[in-house]
């Protein structure tokens, strides 16, 4: 792929992910940590990191901004996604991205709810009260896994299948 077949496809998902995170959808469940994770598996390491953050950083300014500290855990997570995607990009195999897509939910769910812990108001800070925003964080989980199983599955389906047809196609003009 060239350059610009990239900036169109990065504009594309941009746009996909800023859209979804504005229309009603349930609780977590978006594109972003898919995005993260393609990113990872099939763009260039800047464009990787530009393609979350970017959609992130656009529908926060249309949605609000919230506590500095927990925002940075969401976006600190959604790169470290990326990273996952591009070491997993070595091994592209069907159960490499889920797990690697299964690990990105969980560090998010892990890394976003502790900062909600430590930086909010709402559980004391204790252990009972780490839990307890674990606990409480459960519904949001289940969403967000189910949205990065989903949105990943997508995608990537999506990348894999044009890459077949492309091979293919090329394999018989030669032919």
């Amino acid at each position: 792929m060239n350059k610009k077949h990239y900036i169109i496809l990065i504009s594309i998902l941009l746009v996909v992910g800023f859209g979804a995170r504005l229309l009603p959808h349930p609780a977590n469940f978006a594109p972003i940590g898919a995005l993260a994770l393609f990113g990872g598996l099939y763009l260039p390491r800047k464009w990787a990191l530009i393609l979350p953050l970017g959609a992130m950083l656009a529908s926060d300014i249309i949605i609000g901004f919230y506590s500095w500290q927990i925002m940075l855990s969401v976006y600190v997570c959604f790169a470290l996604v990326v990273g996952i995607g591009l070491l997993v990009r070595k091994n592209k195999k069907f159960h490499t991205i889920l797990g690697g897509t299964v690990l990105g939910s969980i560090l998010f769910f892990l890394i976003t709810n502790a900062a909600v812990w430590g930086f909010g108001s709402i559980y004391t800070i204790n252990f009972s009260g780490l839990m307890q925003s674990y606990y409480m964080a459960l519904p949001f989980f289940r969403n967000s896994l189910l949205g990065d199983l989903f949105f990943t599955g997508v995608l990537v389906g999506t990348a894999e299948s044009v890459q077949y047809m492309y091979k293919k196609t090329m394999a018989e003009i030669k032919t």
